[in-house]
């Protein structure tokens, strides 16, 4: 930990305890020992992309955070890039909830990595206008256990304002990903969570801490992508069920928010989707792409299976924090759309 962690000590050890104590989720067993298979997951669909669907998308879930502290984990965008989050379109939950809106610091150049550029870049974005906005990693970073059955991380190195909260929004922009081939909540979960250093042991698949080391020496794809799924691992695992997941899907370029100059979008949008399992509300988001249209989602696809995008899931689900399996449920008084594959 940083030595100027000190301000943030008395209010991260007791969080950090439950983190170090919080069990990942068991298949129940049946009378006769055997593991039964988990239900599928509820994952609440929506094409109503406004304030109005993004709140009727968090109630679905029936897990009011109202009345805690409340982080609402978002990326706030690279300076140039205009895909990311609106704050007219996630303000009016944000303050029901009154949260704050939490990020970190990147790994890379650009306009986040340092505190005082990613500030100004959040001001520009309109963010800190509509709520107060904590870099979580800005003061210090701690660590947290990645579940067991991880094989390239022991543990996630995160910023310790994350361990201030008791309970969690995981809201997330899903679109394409230059490196994780697309960017949902295990992606926030993990980059995203993740200190400037943290980020560093995820890129090397745990080789290491240090920024200007990692982008020399870069691990096989595989093992980058399992990675992220062991460090969100430890993030899901330590906030429990003290945490809902959403998903938007619009925007859908081939590039993350952290492009300042992504490619143009060429999907139609989706809708938002919302979940209690992180899994389940990626495998929900990455169907609905590929059930779309394949002349307008063909360059997305072909970014999530070049990157092995869809590995996260597989190892995720090993890691047993979530599930592939689920039940996409409609908010729009008609049938779910399709998640089908088109090819």
């Amino acid at each position: 930990m940083k030595t100027n962690a000190i301000p943030f000590l008395a209010a991260i050890l007791l969080p950090l305890a439950a983190c170090a104590q919080t069990p990942a989720p068991e298949t129940p067993a049946t009378a006769d020992g055997e593991s039964a298979t988990r239900e599928p997951a509820a994952v609440y669909f929506t094409h109503d992309i406004s304030p109005e669907g993004l709140q009727k998308a968090y109630r679905a879930l029936g897990r009011p955070l109202e009345g805690r502290k409340v982080a609402v984990k978002i990326s706030t965008g690279e300076a140039g890039n205009t895909n990311y989050l609106q704050p007219a379109l996630i303000g009016p939950l944000v303050q029901s909830l009154k949260g704050d809106i939490v990020e970190c610091n990147t790994a890379y150049g650009g306009s986040r990595q340092e505190t005082a550029k990613h500030r100004r870049t959040i001001e520009e974005h309109g963010f800190d206008a509509i709520a107060p906005v904590v870099i979580m990693d800005e003061f210090a970073e701690t660590e947290i256990p990645c579940p067991a059955g991880s094989v390239h991380l022991e543990r996630d190195l995160i910023g310790a304002a994350f361990t201030n909260y008791t309970g969690f929004v995981i809201l997330n922009h899903f679109k394409g990903h230059q490196m994780g081939g697309f960017g949902g909540a295990l992606k926030n979960l993990s980059i995203g969570v993740a200190s400037t250093a943290g980020k560093a042991r995820i890129h090397s698949a745990g080789k290491t801490d240090d920024v200007g080391e990692v982008w020399g020496d870069l691990p096989p794809q595989a093992d980058f992508i399992e990675s992220m799924a062991e460090a969100a691992g430890a993030v899901v695992n330590c906030m429990g069920d003290r945490a809902v997941y959403i998903s938007v899907m619009n925007n859908l370029s081939i590039d993350c928010d952290c492009n300042g100059h992504p490619a143009k979008p060429e999907m139609a949008d989706v809708g938002i989707l919302a979940s209690l399992d992180p899994v389940a509300l990626d495998k929900a988001c990455v169907d609905l792409v590929y059930a779309s249209d394949p002349a307008t989602s063909a360059s997305l696809r072909a970014r999530m299976e070049r990157q092995l995008g869809p590995h996260i899931l597989d190892h995720a689900e090993t890691l047993g924090y979530g599930s592939k399996a689920y039940k996409l449920v409609s908010l729009d008084g008609n049938a779910p759309p399709s998640t089908e594959r088109v090819d």
